[in-house]
């Protein structure tokens, strides 16, 4: 059984709005550190926002004032709300969890992709011109 599955992708023009959604077991959903990566093809993965049971939440800069996470502690979803999406934003996103700290595999949201040990099947973006 998945423990993180992702929804919401979809295709929109440049400066809409999507918002992502994640479904966790409630074991993962406890981890210590959450958040959203992407991957465009060819490239490697980057954390778009990462979030820590102290409550910090770091964001790529390159998402800054764009996007937002927020969270669902009853039902064990996380939402990555996206507005004003450009063509750069392109990409598959997966919901990641980790029972380490985040501070443990980031600096801010620059994060060792490879050392988180959950992920979602990951769901589509695409931003169209």
């Amino acid at each position: 059984q998945a423990q993180l599955r992702e929804y919401g992708g979809g295709s929109v023009q440049a400066g809409g709005s999507l918002r992502l959604s994640c479904s966790a077991s409630e074991r993962t959903y406890k981890m210590n550190c959450k958040g959203w990566f992407r991957q465009v093809p060819g490239k490697e993965r980057e954390a778009v926002v990462v979030s820590d049971s102290d409550g910090t939440i770091n964001y790529a800069d390159f998402v800054k004032d764009r996007f937002t996470l927020s969270q669902d502690n009853d039902n064990h979803l996380l939402y990555l709300q996206m507005n004003k999406l450009e063509p750069g934003d392109t990409a598959t996103y997966y919901c990641v969890a980790d029972p380490a700290r985040c501070d443990d595999y980031c600096e801010g949201a620059r994060c060792y992709a490879d050392a988180f040990g959950d992920w979602g099947q990951g769901t589509e973006v695409t931003v169209a011109s």
